[in-house]
């Protein structure tokens, strides 16, 4: 058994599996729903792989078509990947068991090609390790987000997608334009490669900076966020809820590798930069997260204001507050699906989420509210969630370094968050008439809510297995 699961190419098996989902989905739609839930099933069975394989041999480096660097394209996974393939494969599973409920046949039979593409494609970035295949599956995942924020019916979606579209091609012309630069300069497009021979110069500059653009207007950094909160707000629940688990982070992931391997170089300066503009985001996100008056606008700028916490860490440039970032990464993804899950359910008991009328809904909505106010529970870093190890990591590293003004932004961020998820949650202490008759949710919506939520809790409280992945090939530097 050892000796097969040692020879099965994971790495490669992790992207033809959902494609060849997706294409089977679009070819056989009478039973995409079927074939989407069991591909879904089968992409957490080669994660486990995966990283079975990892933690046997360590990090692993697969040349495509047995051509690697410099003439090939080699997939590369270590700790930093197979967290990033986990955790999609993980809020994967529970949006596709969400959305078996969730659409109906007509918007079913173009949601599970679309959902697998763009599965297929997260695990190519994660895996790739050529900054060009990197923009390959960068506008993959772009044009697939998009399509899949179009499938809600309106004006209004469509006009957020159209925006969202013309966002991702000029990040993705930005970041394509540093690629542009950095190959000119060094021949060569692999990350190890690069990371070797790449020296100080303009070239350079202008790539970082062009690069550095071009994946902080995908990932909604302040105040490049404009388009973000009316993309995943009026997208149907399980697409917002990919959104902001999975697709904004995968450029952050891009930046995050880049920035350890190939830019060291660019110096303490930038990295303020980062930091400020993600403390910035942190306040701005949760101010305008309590100023909304719909529930899923308050989750949007929500997310704007816990992806702030991610840019904290460069500054701090430490082993701990890297590995801090990243379970902040993995601990929002569970909770914000989770959280867009269960305002999809109210939306569809009540027809609205208006938060000032949620009082006659939520009531009869219990384990939705339970995973609503769970998943709340790590939003505001309070113990025992995973919201709360990625915080206490980071204010380690503030604290360790001396640089204890990052630690109160995450205090600061804390309070603003427990404002707003508590403004939800008043509404069940809240006596209120029914105006009218709410729709049943199916159990499965509202279980799948739950179970996200309380994963987050796990995280908290079974973090040492999680931290160890980590580590495998030292991707922090392995140093503090």
């Amino acid at each position: 058994m050892e000796l097969i699961l040692g020879e099965v190419p994971w790495i490669v098996v992790l992207i033809i599996l959902p494609l060849t989902g997706g294409m089977a989905c679009f070819l056989f739609p009478t039973i995409s729903k079927s074939l989407g839930l069991l591909t879904s099933l089968a992409v957490i069975s080669c994660v486990w792989g995966l990283g079975w394989q990892l933690e046997e041999d360590g990090a692993q480096r697969y040349a495509i078509g047995g051509w690697g660097a410099p003439l090939g394209i080699d997939l590369y996974a270590d700790g930093l990947s197979l967290v990033m393939v986990a955790v999609a494969a993980l809020v994967g599973l529970g949006i596709s068991v969400y959305s078996s409920s969730y659409f109906r046949r007509d918007k079913a039979n173009h949601f599970w090609p679309l959902w697998l593409f763009l599965c297929g494609a997260l695990n190519a970035l994660f895996l790739s390790s050529d900054i060009f295949n990197l923009y390959v599956t960068l506008e993959l995942l772009g044009l697939t987000a998009v399509a899949l924020v179009a499938l809600a019916d309106g004006s209004e979606a469509l006009t957020s997608a159209m925006r969202y579209l013309l966002i991702n091609l000029m990040g993705s012309l930005f970041y394509l334009l540093g690629v542009a630069f950095l190959y000119h300069s060094f021949g060569s497009l692999d990350i190890a490669i690069l990371a070797q021979r790449v020296e100080p110069s303009p070239a350079v500059w202008a790539a970082v900076g062009l690069i550095s653009a071009g994946l902080l207007l995908k990932t909604a950094l302040f105040p490049m966020h404009f388009w973000l909160p009316a993309a995943h707000a009026s997208a149907p629940a399980p697409v917002s809820a990919l959104l902001s688990a999975l697709v904004v982070k995968a450029s952050f992931y891009i930046l995050l590798r880049m920035w350890l391997e190939i830019f060291p170089i660019v110096g303490i300066s930038f990295a303020q930069l980062l930091g400020l503009l993600g403390s910035a985001a942190v306040l701005w996100g949760g101010i305008q997260a309590l100023r909304q008056t719909r529930l899923k606008l308050l989750v949007a700028y929500s997310t704007v204001s816990q992806l702030g916490y991610l840019f904290l860490a460069f500054p701090l440039g430490m082993s701990i507050a890297w590995k801090g970032a990243l379970y902040m990464l993995l601990s929002h993804a569970v909770a914000k699906a989770a959280m867009f899950m269960a305002a999809g359910n109210i939306l569809a008991a009540g027809g609205h989420d208006r938060i000032a009328d949620l009082s006659s809904i939520t009531q009869r909505l219990p384990l939705t509210l339970t995973a609503f106010s769970l998943a709340g529970i790590s939003i505001m870093g309070l113990p025992p969630s995973g919201g709360f190890i990625a915080k206490w990591l980071l204010l380690e590293a503030s604290i360790q370094s001396g640089q204890w003004w990052w630690g109160a932004i995450l205090l600061l961020g804390g309070l603003l968050a427990a404002a707003y998820v508590f403004r939800v949650v008043s509404h069940v202490f809240t006596q209120a008439e029914a105006t009218h008759e709410a729709r049943e949710v199916p159990a499965r919506m509202e279980w799948t809510a739950l179970v996200l939520a309380l994963v987050v809790i796990f995280l908290g409280v079974f973090a040492s297995w999680p931290l160890a992945m980590m580590e495998i090939g030292s991707p922090f530097g392995g140093g503090s």
